[in-house]
């Protein structure tokens, strides 16, 4: 339940409006075939402006009717997994706008990755042949498999994901290929049995070049850190 009682469409609407960046609009320009609108705000304050809404389930699905990618985003953020059904995840992965709101959707602490049905949820869209789906069955995979919970899946689960993520890599595009790099750094930090089965399949992938202007995305130096060794004891 949202900690603002008179929080609504408009409020939310008046915020974007009040905060838009010039600058995060002109780069938005680069994609604009995606259907939606921009502020230009960032994730991170989108991310704190959510979080002073709290959970908000009926403020979240007005805001996901929205054609402005801010308040998808924010809807996406206050929702309440409380209150989620896997009949909503399978409506709203079909209105990701092309794989924009996927990584939001399935990642960063997304409400849908604390939902009791999660791991039914991300073990049927790995298996998916829709590449959004699978690219946010890999991002609930990361959330899982970071999940200090009792009823989270045991070694031999994520173990057997690790095997999947080998034999598919070579025919997985770079958006599916960084979800499942994301995932074997989060299954990889677990256990040391994993960190080593994650970090041979990493190194078979190899750095990725996903965008021009940033480094490469190499999940080997993620799994290799001072924090993880320190973390697992290597």
């Amino acid at each position: 339940m949202s900690y603002n009682a008179f929080m609504n469409k408009s409020t939310v609407a008046a915020y974007l409006r009040k905060n838009q960046d010039p600058r995060g609009i002109e780069h938005w320009k680069k994609h604009e075939n995606c259907g939606l609108k921009s502020y230009g705000l960032g994730l991170t304050i989108l991310r704190k402006y959510a979080k002073s809404i709290g959970r908000d389930a009926k403020l979240a699905k007005s805001l996901w009717k929205s054609d402005i990618y801010e308040m998808k985003i924010i809807s996406i953020l206050i929702d309440d997994p409380k209150a989620m059904t896997t009949e909503q995840a399978e409506r709203q992965v079909e209105d990701l706008e092309g794989g924009y709101l996927a990584h939001v959707f399935s990642s960063c602490g997304a409400p849908l990755a604390k939902t009791p049905f999660v791991v039914e949820l991300a073990d049927q869209w790995i298996k998916s042949k829709d590449s959004i789906r699978l690219r946010c069955g890999y991002g609930l995979l990361y959330e899982i498999s970071k999940s200090k919970k009792k009823s989270t899946p045991d070694e031999a689960y994520f173990l057997a994901h690790i095997a999947t993520i080998d034999k598919q890599r070579k025919k997985a595009s770079i958006p599916i290929l960084m979800s499942m790099a994301g995932a074997l750094i989060g299954m990889g930090m677990r256990t040391t049995k994993l960190n080593r089965a994650a970090l041979k399949v990493a190194r078979s992938i190899g750095p990725i070049i996903h965008n021009e202007t940033c480094d490469p995305f190499d999940a080997v130096k993620h799994l290799t850190s001072p924090h993880t060794k320190k973390k697992l004891g290597l």
